[in-house]
């Protein structure tokens, strides 16, 4: 598995699929490239995919300080560098949406076309998930944060008939410091100010039925970024790009393909 070099010196390891233009995946909270496993054939043979590891999880090294979405979105350039790409697409979903906003605001000459799936500005103006939800989360009982997931990210009528494995609850090898790093990462996050910044094209997805990260955020960043448009999936819960993959991988890959 090839690895870029941060400037601070962690290794970040990347992994390059498919073939076309470049896609840049961007994973979830505390999740590896293993979150996009099951979709990102969806976009080979148009594009070719980049996944990378964030720090502290999967083959990256872990930050020898905090963690934060601008840090993420530095090394997303840190990789692109490595592979000599100038420009590539970008498709972030829940906290990989976050990091896109920072990619796309703090490096606009790199990004040719934005995709936040699933995700938030952050900070005070974005709209939180309710205190029921972040009782559960924190439940010191890891079978009842599991159930808890599963329930956000999936509909029961797909659960009951899709068995796993679940590539989106989580990195199990990252340590606790790693997870804890995430988790404040995600937190602390807030594009609001440079969202009016982003220049390139946009599109925001999202789950109507997304309680995990709520739907509400999705007209926020289409009027916050220039010239963004919206498509809400029906019935999708926080996970559409997986659960409803035969809808949002051909969504996306059209705005893309736009020109």
């Amino acid at each position: 598995m090839p690895h870029a070099t941060a400037p601070d010196g962690v290794t970040i390891a990347y992994q390059v699929r498919g073939e076309g233009d470049p896609l840049v995946l961007l994973s979830g909270q505390a999740n590896s490239h293993e979150w996009w496993e099951d979709v990102r054939e969806d976009f080979h043979g148009a594009r070719t995919t980049i996944t990378f590891d964030y720090r502290g999880t999967g083959g990256s090294g872990e930050s020898p300080t905090t963690y934060s979405t601008r840090q993420f979105a530095d090394d997303v350039v840190t990789v692109l560098n490595d592979l000599g790409v100038d420009r590539a697409d970008v498709y972030g979903t829940s906290m990989g949406g976050r990091v896109a906003q920072w990619v796309a605001a703090a490096h606009p000459d790199r990004v040719r076309s934005l995709v936040l799936g699933c995700t938030s500005p952050g900070g005070k103006h974005g709209f939180e998930r309710d205190d029921d939800v972040r009782r559960a989360l924190s439940s010191p009982d890891a079978d009842v944060i599991r159930r808890t997931l599963l329930d956000l990210m999936y509909t029961p009528e797909w659960l009951a008939t899709h068995r796993g494995p679940y590539r989106t609850l989580g990195d199990r090898r990252m340590s606790p410091r790693a997870r804890r790093g995430h988790l404040s990462a995600s937190n602390l996050h807030d594009a609001w100010d440079v969202l009016p910044d982003i220049t390139a094209r946009t599109l925001v997805v999202h789950g109507d039925a997304d309680v995990f990260n709520p739907t509400a955020n999705a007209p926020l960043l289409t009027e916050r970024i220039p010239g963004a448009r919206m498509v809400l999936v029906p019935g999708a819960r926080h996970a559409y790009f997986e659960e409803f993959r035969e809808v949002a991988s051909p969504l996306v890959l059209d705005f893309l393909d736009e020109r």
